[in-house]
């Protein structure tokens, strides 16, 4: 029993992430920071979900200010590092290209050994390494699964948001048409009106 509590310990702790959502002003610059050991390897996902031309500038910076990763106007990227050193890496979204629009930007930082689950799996037939295999298999479908929903969320956030831009836009142009229809029949009539006004010449 005691056996299998490390193995769940392993389990839970093996790998790491830092998923979040955030706003990214006009003309503003934002670093995310995070701790990371020697020959670690992570995997930096990112995505613009909204705002602007959905691009955005990145550079990922060692802790000795080595940049290891650095683009552009970029809609979405994933980026695969392994730590070459103990200390602090930074990531760094940049948006000061965009004078007028902000954006909402979804990042993901997975940093560990997920080959860990699969070295803490008991070598041997017996009861516990059939269970221990169950868990990995588990876990990695639970993993798959869990990318694929936010995937897809970023998908359908970025998809509505489009529609909507699209909707407004063809509000905007259906009033304006309206409003050119109503003006070019206003004009007919008052047009036809002079037609038959009753002009007496006066000798």
């Amino acid at each position: 029993m005691l056996k299998f509590v490390i193995f769940t310990s392993v389990l839970a702790i093996s790998t790491s992430a830092i998923e979040l959502t955030f706003e990214l002003p006009d003309n503003a610059n934002q670093c995310f920071y995070e701790d990371l050991k020697k020959d670690v390897d992570s995997v930096f996902e990112f995505q613009v979900v909204t705002g602007g031309h959905y691009d955005v500038d990145l550079i990922i910076e060692d802790p000795n200010g080595k940049v290891l990763y650095k683009d552009t106007k970029k809609q979405y990227d994933s980026i695969n590092f392994k730590a070459e050193l103990d200390g602090t890496y930074k990531a760094c979204f940049s948006n000061e290209f965009s004078t007028f629009s902000h954006k909402i930007v979804y990042m993901d930082w997975q940093f560990g050994d997920r080959n860990a689950l699969h070295a803490a799996v008991t070598q041997g037939a017996h009861a516990m390494s059939q269970l221990e295999n169950y868990a990995v298999s588990i876990g990695d479908k639970l993993r798959t699964i869990d990318d694929y929903q936010t995937h897809h969320r970023l998908r359908e956030a970025t998809g509505r948001k489009r529609a909507e831009e699209l909707n407004e836009r063809v509000m905007i142009w259906s009033l304006g048409q309206s409003a050119v229809v109503v003006f070019i029949g206003i004009g007919q009539v008052f047009l036809l009106k002079s037609f038959f006004n009753d002009k007496r010449t006066r000798y």
